[in-house]
Parts: structure tokens; sequence; C-alpha cells
């Protein structure tokens, strides 16, 4: 397993005389659900359509204490929690749930498995070599 990179040239906005330039990963496509369920399939004893079921009730489930405030541990795949961005007020007074939450999102943390992975380094390689 690699990941794939490119060197893409970036302007720095705060300086107009120098560029820089960054690897950045290149994501190779999309997996369904279809195809993670006949994966998953392929290595235990369930068929895809109950391994489909699933994951769909896992992602049903995910909103449900997501939006309740809790925090979802998946064991070593890791944990998520709902979040939110606001504006800041000078006072606690002039807070309002309306006027000072901007966006929610979903934070995700790697289990402690995953981040030994990551620390330890993924095998990369530029586009367009093999």
């Amino acid at each position: 397993m690699s990941l794939r990179y490119r060197i893409t040239k970036r302007n720095n906005s705060i300086s107009e005389n120098t560029p820089n330039y960054i690897l950045q990963a290149i994501n190779t496509g999309t997996i369904d659900l279809d195809t993670l369920s006949e994966s998953i399939s392929n290595e235990c004893t369930l068929h895809s359509v109950d391994v489909k079921a699933v994951l769909i009730a896992l992602g049903k489930k995910l909103d449900f204490y997501l939006s309740d405030g809790k925090i979802v541990d998946l064991g070593d795949v890791g944990k998520f929690k709902m979040g939110f961005s606001g504006k800041a007020e000078e006072s606690p007074e002039a807070l309002s749930v309306k006027r000072n939450i901007k966006k929610f999102h979903v934070n995700f943390q790697p289990s402690v498995k995953m981040k030994r992975k990551l620390k330890g380094g993924i095998t990369v390689y530029k586009e367009g070599r093999r």
C-alpha cells in the first residue's frame, strides 16, 4: 500500500515575490458502500448484504449519538465527536446560539494503533512513477 503525491506550486499571499512548493497527497478514488461491504464479507463469514446493513445502521447511529453530544469510540478505528465553530463576543451576555454558532463539524481522532502506524510512516511515491 502506498500513497501517491504530486508537487504543487502555492503562492504566498503575504510575500508576493516568492512562490512556495508543497507535496500534496493525491486520492486514487472512492470506495463506495457496496465495494466496502463486499471486501469485508470476503474476510469473514458474513454475507455482503449483512455487512452493508450494519454499515448503514452505523451511519444512522453515528448521527444519532453525535447529535446527542456523545463521543463515539470505534475501537481500532478511532473516536468521532461533534463540534462547532463560532464567532466570539466581548461578553458572555452577548452570546447567542443563533448568531454565534457558524457551522457544525465532526472531529475524528484516530486510535492509538492507527496513530502508531502513521508515526511509523507510510510508503509514498511520486505521481506518474511506479
